[in-house]
């Protein structure tokens, strides 16, 4: 009996937990990004905390470092697991991805590991806000083709408009760094504005 209560008591929640998808822009950058919520997916995962997802960015070379460098667009796939931290709003989270990209001449793969974390403001009277941030870094050891490293960190504040509708205003800083000489090279850095949608 108490097994069956835990299924059932574990599919209600999955009832309520939310694969996402994401649209950021700015004057010149378009990323777009989906995360998927493996607890709908599997009844062994407990919901809301552990997420297989993709992103994309095309990015303009006027918020690079070398605005004379054509910029490819930056690919991505990512994992990650977050769990909740006390009970006043707070999650933290541990994650790995796999992102591509290129200068038009040499290649760039890395496998960066990470940790995200999530905070739900105390604002009771208000509507929903969240903070979000996030550090992910690739040493040499985990770069592949002509990458050196790679060093990405992002926050965002969130405001949850509408039922599973949020707005987000952020910061993202993206350093794909080359294994060739001066290969230093920030991809992208700039203030975006977008849209968070669950399902």
């Amino acid at each position: 009996m108490l097994k069956k209560l835990s299924v059932l008591t574990l599919s209600a929640v999955s009832a309520f937990a939310l694969h996402t998808g994401e649209i950021n822009i700015n004057d010149t950058d378009l990323e777009l990004g989906m995360k998927f919520d493996m607890g709908q997916f599997y009844r062994t995962i407990e919901p809301n905390t552990t997420f297989l997802g993709a992103k994309f960015i095309n990015a303009d070379k006027s918020h690079s470092d070398n605005t004379q460098t054509p910029l490819d667009p930056f690919y991505e796939v990512n994992f990650l697991m977050m769990r909740p931290v006390g009970k006043r709003g707070m999650s933290l989270g541990m994650g790995v991805k796999g992102n591509y990209t290129t200068n038009g001449i040499k290649d760039f793969f890395t496998m960066p590991l990470g940790v995200e974390f999530a905070y739900k403001i105390p604002a009771r009277t208000l509507i929903p806000m969240y903070l979000n941030g996030a550090l992910y870094y690739a040493p040499q050891a985990l770069a592949f083709s002509d990458a050196k490293d790679f060093l990405e960190y992002r926050i965002n504040f969130d405001i949850e408009v509408i039922d599973n509708g949020r707005i987000t205003l952020g910061y993202r800083n993206i350093d794909t760094n080359y294994n060739v000489p001066n290969g230093s090279f920030n991809f992208n850095s700039s203030f975006y504005a977008g849209f968070k949608i669950g399902f």
